[in-house]
């Protein structure tokens, strides 16, 4: 018995340190970084090949959280299509980016470090063009882009916690801390001023990509009435700047008037691939769970 305490301790031991390696190479790795979308530099607790593990480490389980992927692979398709066409204009093109669109009947768009972005059915039944859709992956795209979600990450719920339950995930308490970390992760608030970059430089990629600004005035339009009625999800963690919608409009008025024409808006294009889809899919087994 003895033994097997020593030993017990010796793997707890060397756990610890294991631990406490990754967070010194961490801490070597912190240092000021150019945001491409503002020109500022800005410290960044997180290396660029960091924001690629830990997207890959919680984006199965925000998509879990969020009640699955819509099992529908021209939806999913399409989705993606245009998140790629975004992501072909952005300054970082280098990363590989997954459009996901899940189940979730809330109102929401999420990105996670490293290009893992999900879009949920509550968001996509409130949209009406591809131009709309465009104008939430942009806003979206710029957030990874400028590694806002890695600096929420660091700031709200830490660096050492976040490493911790990666790498104690195998037990029973560790899932739980990771389902409780994620659940932390899908409502991080990002600052206003991210939140007027994600806006402004969201619209610079979805015209460089071909389409109409004026699908994220919409958007943001679309969203501000909702909020009137109820609470939405995706403004309570993407809190709105003043005139968010004014100064978008002002924006296409100062930058893109002149080019608008044989920009696309897409609203045929987006309801034979997506509303007339998804409306016609039954519940996800989350929801039908939910129920019962």
């Amino acid at each position: 018995m003895q033994m097997y305490c020593s030993q017990l301790r010796g793997l707890k031991m060397l756990h610890k340190l294991a631990l406490l390696a990754v967070m010194c190479g961490l801490c070597l790795c912190v240092g000021c970084v150019v945001n491409p979308i503002t020109g500022e530099e800005e410290l960044m607790f997180f290396p660029d090949q960091q924001d690629v593990a830990i997207g890959k480490q919680y984006a199965p389980e925000v998509e879990k959280e969020l009640k699955g992927k819509i099992e529908d692979v021209s939806v999913q398709n399409y989705i993606n299509s245009v998140g790629q066409k975004i992501v072909k204009v952005s300054h970082r093109p280098d990363f590989d980016y997954y459009f996901v669109a899940v189940n979730d009947k809330s109102i929401n768009a999420l990105a996670l470090p490293g290009g893992y972005i999900f879009i949920t059915k509550g968001m996509l039944l409130k949209l009406d063009s591809e131009a709309q859709l465009a104008g939430v992956l942009a806003h979206e795209t710029v957030h990874v882009v400028a590694r806002d979600t890695s600096n929420m990450m660091s700031k709200q719920i830490g660096l050492d916690i976040l490493f911790a339950a990666a790498m104690s995930q195998t037990s029973s308490e560790g899932m739980r801390t990771v389902e409780d970390l994620t659940r932390q992760i899908i409502g991080l608030k990002y600052s206003r001023d991210d939140e007027k970059t994600a806006d402004l430089g969201g619209m610079d990629y979805m015209v460089r990509a071909g389409y109409n600004p004026y699908g994220a005035v919409e958007v943001m339009s679309m969203l501000e009435k909702e909020e009137t009625v109820r609470a939405v999800e995706f403004l309570s963690s993407h809190p709105s700047p003043e005139n968010r919608v004014s100064y978008l409009k002002a924006r296409v008025q100062t930058h893109y008037f002149n080019s608008i024409a044989g920009t696309k808006a897409g609203k045929e294009d987006y309801q034979r691939f997506v509303l007339d889809k998804i409306k016609k899919l039954p519940d996800s087994p989350d929801e039908n769970k939910a129920r019962e």
